[in-house]
């Protein structure tokens, strides 16, 4: 009785699966269409909107910009996030589902009123349409991701480890640095790579808080399709999304990405 049921649903993942990556797929073979205009299918094959992108300074810039963001995030809030899960581990302090709740904060709420609310601050500490106050932005939105896979890191560290180490005359700092921080590895590579890719791709927040002297790429392909539907667009974001493929497939590949499901064996 059952089986129907079964096959329908095997039918339903089937078509579910074929049909996320749909729009990806229109967009890479759009970007290889010689011809001027959005085209699917591409008909006649050319990398000419590779090539205009390549030497546009705006989208260069855009793009440096954008990799220097990510990359000055993604290490400061592993930093950060391990800095925060390495105490709070130690500790176990009463006040510590409250903490972890404040900290998981931005993922409850709309970027929109994230990215308002950011205005706000970073207007009034002066850091309003500058790469600082973008770096800050992202760090407040990236620091979910980073959390999660450290601290299932650490609560997979050993403890007798930790507990002869403070036998043998080990200060905190040495245990930290020492012994978690190695032993965390995993966690913090799958923080570095997440957060990346969180902050390279975020656009709703930096939208209200880029300015004349620094824009990153999703804003500068939010802004560039308001005007013109080029076809450089699709090259650009073809680009964006094998760059996000790139580093997804090197997390699975060293690390995977278990740390965000899973849970204390304890």
């Amino acid at each position: 009785m059952n089986a129907p049921i079964v096959k329908l649903g095997r039918a339903a993942s089937f078509a579910l699966l074929l049909f996320l990556p749909l729009p990806i797929v229109v967009i890479g073979a759009t970007s290889f269409a010689a011809a001027g205009y959005l085209r699917f299918p591409p008909g006649e094959l050319s990398l000419r909107w590779y090539a205009e992108a390549a030497t546009d300074p705006r989208w260069i810039e855009a793009f440096v910009t954008s990799l220097g963001i990510a990359a000055v995030v993604s290490v400061l809030v592993t930093a950060i996030a391990f800095a925060g899960a390495y105490a709070c581990h130690r500790l176990r302090p009463r006040w510590l589902p409250a903490f972890e709740l404040a900290v998981m904060s931005p993922l409850f709420f709309p970027h929109a009123a994230l990215g308002v609310a950011l205005v706000n601050v970073l207007a009034m500490a002066g850091y309003l349409g500058s790469t600082t106050g973008i770096v800050i932005a992202h760090i407040v939105c990236t620091l979910p991701f980073a959390w999660r896979p450290i601290v299932v890191a650490l609560q997979r560290i050993d403890g007798e480890i930790v507990e002869a180490a403070s036998l043998l005359g080990a200060d905190e700092r040495r245990i930290a640095l020492g012994i978690a921080l190695p032993l965390a590895r995993s966690g913090l590579v799958t923080a570095l790579l997440f957060s990346f890719i969180i902050s390279f791709d975020e656009v709703t927040i930096t939208m209200f808080l880029t300015g004349p002297q620094v824009t990153t790429l999703p804003v500068q392909i939010y802004a560039f399709i308001q005007e013109n539907a080029s076809p450089v667009l699709a090259a650009i974001s073809t680009a964006t999304v094998v760059v996000t493929l790139v580093v997804v497939m090197l997390l699975e590949r060293l690390i995977g990405l278990e740390f965000f499901v899973a849970h204390d064996p304890a």
